[in-house]
């Protein structure tokens, strides 16, 4: 008798527009992850990025309103240093025990459809040089080094 399979753990797991409700979620998961709390921040993203529900910007979770396990949060963007317009994921934080089973590439493809549907081809980043968990899930998913370089210096 064959043995029944079991199934992906992180499959089973919905991911889907924000809403209000799901910000206490988002908040706590940033926190637990990052050790940064931030509400100001998220309410700020989820106005810009998920209250509208349409338009070029997009706020997915994956999870429901009492368990958040994963976000992800991007905009179509045109123009801006020249560049044509791209699809530019701002943040992307999954739970720890959950980033293994695939569930942060899930919320990646369901962001990168979403450009696609926009008439979008490409889609861009920025990660901190020392932050070797996101840089590493970003290469997984195929990016690589884009045009542009970041400048930057500190103002006093």
């Amino acid at each position: 008798m064959a043995k029944p399979q079991r199934s992906d753990p992180a499959e089973a797991i919905d991911i889907r527009p924000a809403t209000v409700a799901d910000l206490a979620g988002v908040i706590a998961l940033d926190e637990e992850v990052t050790g940064l709390v931030k509400p100001e921040y998220w309410h700020d993203m989820f106005a810009r990025y998920g209250a509208r529900g349409t338009g070029s910007g997009c706020f997915l979770v994956a999870g429901n309103p009492a368990r958040i396990d994963g976000f992800i949060v991007g905009e179509v963007r045109a123009w801006e240093f020249g560049s044509p317009p791209s699809g530019w994921v701002f943040a992307v934080q999954v739970r720890a025990r959950l980033r293994v089973l695939g569930l942060g590439s899930r919320l990646f493809e369901a962001v990168c459809a979403r450009f696609r549907a926009a008439g979008i081809d490409r889609v861009r980043t920025m990660v901190a040089r020392d932050n070797t968990v996101i840089h590493s899930f970003f290469r997984s998913q195929g990016m690589t080094a884009g045009p542009f370089i970041e400048l930057e210096m500190r103002l006093e």
